[in-house]
């Protein structure tokens, strides 16, 4: 069977001209980890003094690198600090020859850098199952701290792709007490995605100086609204990770300020949607907002038991305005809900209201909207003042032939 290749429908024009952060330096190699004739280990070094928080997938099953990383939040900001990626291999279910890999790729790069091993984070994503051939990324290491550059977030955006069908880059500056802060992040996902403190590999980066206590609370909280309301197919990888560095090179304290974090969820959004919009096989880009739930976190609820329902994604990938399965999704979702109350609309064609058919509703009006590649499917429960907002795509053939395929 041939692996899809071609660019999701949905993707961005082109990648976008991410501005060099200071403080941070970035660099590519070719190791061979599983892929040949691409890049496939990416080096991010971080000035003395950077601010390091991340959020991780919770799995039982998580990577050696994921425990790794978790444990060294928090640290010594002193030395400074480097992120390393490869893809290709998860380095999961590995058991103690993950910890291993982790612990040589740590004293290696430390090594080479000066960076001391408890501020090295390193990420590993593709397959899981087999072990990780460390030597190779180990063989690139001096190549990589010797190339940096302060313009390769780009490289370093393709370097960490698996599945993906494009990379994926966002950024934004905001202006702070008369001065300016970067903040650029790149990310990659396609399939595996779903809500678990964080999702895919996400890095992103900002000259603002940043407490470390308050940098880890931002990107929790921001976390919850952004990459945690996304899904694909409904499977949380081993090894998803989120890591937010602050070098503090502009100068300017951003702590506890309003513009920072508002840019800061922009850059987050933007990179979350643009991993739905790269879900393998996917034709459709879909916002689900539902509201009138009992709660927030039942309103969630219902709208991940929308956007996780296979029935759902099939009917959105046929452009069926199957309203039916709509209802089906809310009353398997277990929280709070009336039949007699619902109303859904599909774009701004109400579709149903009081638990019935809406008077006037024509279908062919509802079909029109999903015949776009942009869809929205709103409810409410009709229970209470409780919201929520998710996003994701349609679920196709491709989606098949793409990880029926996936190992050979």
């Amino acid at each position: 069977m041939a692996k899809i290749t071609k660019v999701s429908p949905l993707a961005p024009a082109a990648f976008p001209d991410l501005p060099a952060i200071g403080g941070v330096t970035f660099a590519t190699a070719e190791a061979g980890v599983r892929y040949a004739g691409r890049t496939d280990v990416m080096l991010a070094c971080l000035a003395p003094g950077t601010s390091i928080a991340g959020v991780f997938t919770r799995s039982l099953t998580r990577s050696a690198n994921v425990m790794d990383c978790q444990a060294k939040l928090g640290g010594d900001s002193t030395g400074g600090g480097v992120i390393i990626v490869n893809s290709g291999n998860s380095n999961a279910f590995t058991g103690k020859a993950g910890e291993a890999s982790v612990a040589a790729i740590c004293a290696a790069v430390a090594q080479a850098t000066g960076v001391p091993e408890g501020r090295v984070f390193t990420s590993s994503t593709g397959v899981i199952g087999e072990k990780l051939p460390h030597d190779r990324i180990v063989a690139k290491i001096g190549d990589l701290v010797a190339a940096q550059s302060p313009d390769g977030i780009a490289a370093a955006a393709r370097a960490i792709m698996t599945t993906d069908t494009f990379p994926k880059g966002s950024a934004r500056s905001v202006g702070i007490g008369g001065k300016t802060v970067q903040i650029a992040g790149i990310a990659k996902g396609s399939g595996m995605i779903a809500p678990d403190m964080a999702t895919m590999l996400v890095y992103i980066f900002t000259d603002a100086k940043v407490e470390q206590g308050a940098l880890q609370a931002v990107v929790s909280r921001l976390s919850d609204v952004t990459f945690n309301c996304i899904t694909v197919d409904s499977d949380t990888s081993t090894s998803d990770s989120l890591i937010l560095a602050a070098t503090g090179a502009s100068g300017v304290d951003a702590t506890g300020d309003k513009a920072f974090e508002d840019a800061l969820h922009a850059v987050m959004l933007d990179l979350a949607h643009q991993v739905v919009r790269d879900g393998e096989g996917a034709t459709k880009f879909v916002e689900i907002r539902v509201t009138g739930a009992v709660s927030d976190a039942e309103a969630k609820t219902h709208a991940m038991s929308i956007a996780n329902s296979p029935l759902v994604k099939t009917a959105i990938a046929g452009q069926d305005p199957n309203w039916g399965r709509i209802v089906m999704a809310i009353g398997k979702s277990g929280a709070a809900a009336d039949r007699d109350r619902l109303s859904i609309r599909f774009g701004d064609v109400l579709v149903a209201e009081n638990g019935w058919v809406a008077p006037g509703y024509k279908e062919a009006d509802a079909a029109a909207h999903m015949k776009g590649e942009n869809l929205q499917i709103g409810v409410d429960i009709g229970l209470g003042a409780g919201q929520a907002t998710v996003w994701t795509c349609d679920l196709t053939h491709d989606y098949i032939a793409i990880n029926a395929d996936y190992r050979s």
